[in-house]
Formats: structure tokens, C-alpha cells, sequence
């Protein structure tokens, strides 16, 4: 994701990005409220907070696989998650800010130190892309003056990393820096040098990175899933409400469709799925804590699992379904 494919975004993606944001959160708010009552609030808003995140990489492939890609609604989704990764980032930087304020602070947490933790994760993001243009272009200008191999993945991972020890210092989720970073990461800025080392994207570079550790991630959050919480009528209870409300809330996000006649139910499908997003939400809530409690514990964070597992699997079925039953329906155009 650039900052050029934000630019792009038009008013249907940027409605739909918005009501895929505060639905989920207003309903996972609630499901929190209604399952958990005698939790912290901070928890149910974390849960809500969690339910923001959209991971459209399987719907994407989807599409490609449907041959619907280039559709006006597959450029809504795509556009849209643009937007839903930038607010559900920041609805995670908040939460998370309140959570620590509240753990750190001896008086009571008010408006005043919601409007300063909130105001702190709209203008570290929005200082780091500004900045992070300025710096980019040097460090990869530097990195191709140097002579050796593997540049462009030394170069760029310094660039995230540097970034994400910049959201902590500020006392925000590294994740926040590293999303920045790769939004301001661009072609343009490293081509000499990709183009030095053999390379057109840095993607490319980041595939045997990838293939290393994503499998250690996925099985770091199997092992902290406990399998006995499944037993718990309370935790599957709290995840049948959680998926449901994950459901509901990206159907909803659909009404943001400005443009007649587009297929409103595909766009809500394909913004169902929470992928790693929510399991890395999920992750940094469990290192929250507020009293000695974690804020996700482990009923919660199995709960959570299992709605991420589910909203990831029903999408491919439910979008395919979505695009063929609305083909059937379609009446023949005037010339056949």
C-alpha cells in the first residue's frame, strides 16, 4: 500500500472503510459489554478495537480467481481496505494508549488524556509519512553508493524498524511505525538500487524473510491458544457473538456504496475477513494489562482466534456466491 493508492480512493471506498470501522467496534464494544459485564470497559472497547482490523488478501485472491478483479466493486474493496488498515490503526494506537495511560496514570483517566493519546496517534502517523518522505530518498541514495549485496533488504528493513522503534518511544504499537513505513516505501525511492541487486520490487527482496517467518508466527499464536478454553461454554459463547458481530458490521459498511446498480453485498463479503491483522490485534492486547490483569486473557484471545479463523474461511465460499447468484439474477442485456 502507498500513499498514492490512499489518494486514489474515492468516495464510495472511503464511506466503506469508515462505517467497516466504527460498526465493528461499536458491536464488538457491545458484545464485550453483554458477555463480559464484569470485565474493565477498557476490554470490551479492546474487543470492538480488534473487530476494526480487515485483511483483503484472500478476498483479493478471490477475485483474481473469479475473474472479478477489475469489477467497480473489487476497486471499492481494495480501495476501501486501504483507508480500514489506516483507521483501524489508529483505533488500535488509541486503545492501546488509553489501556497504558490508565495502567500508568495514579488519577483518573478523562477526556483530557483521551484527546492527548489520540491526538498523539493521528500526528505521529501522519508526521511519518510527511517525514518519512524526506528520509526515505537518502537512505536508499546512501545505500546505493555502498558497494556489496543485499542493500535494499538492509536499507529497508533499518527503515521499518527505525520506525517502529519510534511508535514504541512515543508509546504506541511498533506496528503503527511499520505500517507507516511501508506506506511511504515506494518504487521510486529504491529503484537504482533494486535495480543494481537484479530486483524490481521490494517484495521480492522480502519473500525468503517471509517464508521464514510466517510459519514461527502462526505457530507462536497456535501455542498460545488454549484448547481447553474451548470447553468453556462462556468462551464459545463470546465467540459465536464476536463472529457475528464481525459479520454484521462489514455487511453493514456496504450501505457506504455511493454508485447504483453495484453489487452491495459482495463489497460487505469481501470485507469480512480479519486474517493476521486481528490475530496481531489480538497479540498486543494480551500484552496489555491494567491492575495485573491481561487485557485480552486467554478465554478472550481463543475467542478472538476463532473469529479470525471463521470470518477467514467463509469469505472465499460466501463471495463466489455472492458474484454468481447476482449473475443469475442479472436480466439479458436488449441485444441478446
Amino acid at each position: 500500500t502507498t500513499i498514492g493508492d490512499m489518494r486514489k480512493v474515492g468516495g464510495s471506498a472511503f464511506l466503506v472503510a469508515l462505517l467497516g470501522v466504527v460498526t465493528p467496534l461499536a458491536l464488538g464494544w457491545l458484545c464485550g459489554a453483554w458477555l463480559l459485564p464484569e470485565a474493565h470497559w477498557t476490554v470490551h472497547m479492546f474487543l470492538g478495537a480488534t473487530l476494526c482490523a480487515t485483511s483483503v488478501g484472500i478476498t483479493a485472491r478471490v477475485l483474481r480467481d473469479l475473474g472479478k478483479a477489475v469489477t467497480p466493486e473489487a476497486r471499492i474493496i481494495l480501495g476501501a481496505a486501504v483507508i480500514d488498515d489506516v483507521l483501524g490503526l489508529v483505533v488500535l494506537a488509541v486503545a492501546a494508549g488509553v489501556i497504558e495511560s490508565m495502567a500508568s496514570a495514579s488519577t483518573a483517566f478523562g477526556w483530557s488524556e483521551l484527546v492527548l493519546v489520540v491526538g498523539k496517534a493521528v500526528a505521529f502517523l501522519g508526521g511519518a509519512l510527511i517525514l518519512g518522505q524526506y528520509i526515505s530518498r537518502p537512505l536508499f541514495k546512501v545505500a546505493s553508493l555502498l558497494h556489496g549485496s543485499g542493500l535494499l533488504l538492509i536499507a529497508a528493513l533499518a527503515f521499518c524498524f527505525g520506525f517502529a522503534w519510534a511508535a514504541d518511544a512515543v508509546g504506541l504499537a511498533p506496528i503503527v511505525g511499520a505500517f507507516a513505513a511501508g506506506l511511504v516505501l515506494e518504487q521510486v525511492q529504491y529503484r537504482e538500487l533494486a535495480n543494481r541487486d537484479g530486483h524490481h520490487e521490494l517484495e521480492e527482496v522480502l519473500e525468503p524473510l517471509i517464508d521464514l517467518f510466517v510459519p514461527i508466527f502462526f505457530v507462536m499464536i497456535g501455542i498460545q491458544v488454549s484448547l481447553a478454553s474451548f470447553a468453556d461454554l462462556q468462551v464459545i459463547g463470546l465467540a459465536a457473538a464476536l463472529i457475528a458481530a464481525a459479520v454484521i458490521g462489514k455487511q453493514i459498511c456496504s450501505l457506504g456504496v455511493l454508485e447504483k446498480g453495484l453489487n452491495r453485498i459482495s463489497v460487505g463479503i469481501g470485507m469480512i475477513p480479519r486474517g493476521e491483522v486481528g490475530i496481531i490485534f489480538a497479540s498486543i492486547g494480551r500484552q496489555l494489562r491494567i491492575g495485573g490483569e491481561r487485557i485480552v486473557d486467554d478465554g478472550s484471545y481463543s475467542a478472538l482466534i476463532l473469529m479470525v479463523m471463521v470470518t477467514t474461511l467463509v469469505t472465499p465460499p460466501l463471495l463466489k456466491w455472492s458474484f454468481v447468484s447476482r449473475g443469475q439474477r442479472e436480466p439479458p442485456s436488449e441485444g441478446n
